[in-house]
């Protein structure tokens, strides 16, 4: 059991270790030798868990969104009324990346440069599988404008990222009253 728990260990630290080093310099400080200096493991640790460098991304990527998919999907009931449930979803995910500043940064990061392979992010996007099938049952509701479910995910949850990062740099401080109104300005952009 102890050397499972030292195997387990080592592992989340090299995890640990490449979110570091990709939030602080981007895919390119995140070097295989880095990795294993900073989660404090032989270099040839590393591929023991991971194949390659790209392995170690992809892996990390699909770690963090599950972990950001099951706080957004936490206590949502499908059955609930259209607008409630979005804006549970809403909130949760707005939580996890204010609470969560260094893995919402990699997820943001990887949204938006190719680090991530395909494959990978095909499998990250149906970790939000049930925010789609909430939309698509609003479109059919008549709630929701029937445009495509990622101009629908464009307008209501990336703006979450541009706020964080005012919010960090104290220009526009997140109290309740604006994130009432940013869930309100984003509900608005999608309903009929």
């Amino acid at each position: 059991m102890a050397l499972l728990q030292k195997s387990i260990d080592k592992r989340t630290a090299l995890l640990k270790a490449t979110l570091t080093l990709v939030n602080n310099g981007g895919i390119q400080e995140a070097s295989m030798a880095k990795v294993a200096k900073t989660a404090k493991v032989s270099p040839a640790t590393i591929y023991l868990y991971f194949q390659n460098k790209q392995d170690l991304i992809n892996r990390l990527y699909i770690e963090v969104k599950t972990d950001f998919t099951n706080m957004a999907f936490s206590d949502y009931t499908p059955n609930n009324p259209v607008k409630l449930s979005f804006e549970q979803i809403w909130f949760n995910m707005m939580n996890f990346k204010l609470n969560n500043p260094d893995e919402a940064s990699f997820l943001a990061q990887c949204d938006n440069t190719p680090m991530i392979d395909e494959p990978t992010r095909q499998e990250g996007l149906t970790k939000i599988q049930p925010l789609f099938e909430l939309m698509e049952r609003g479109v059919k509701e008549d709630l929701i404008k029937n445009i495509s479910p990622y101009l629908l995910y464009a307008y209501t949850i990336y703006p979450m990222t541009f706020l964080i990062n005012m919010h960090k740099r104290n220009l526009h401080p997140l109290n309740q009253q604006t994130l009432k109104d940013a869930f309100q300005s984003a509900w608005d952009s999608i309903k009929i």
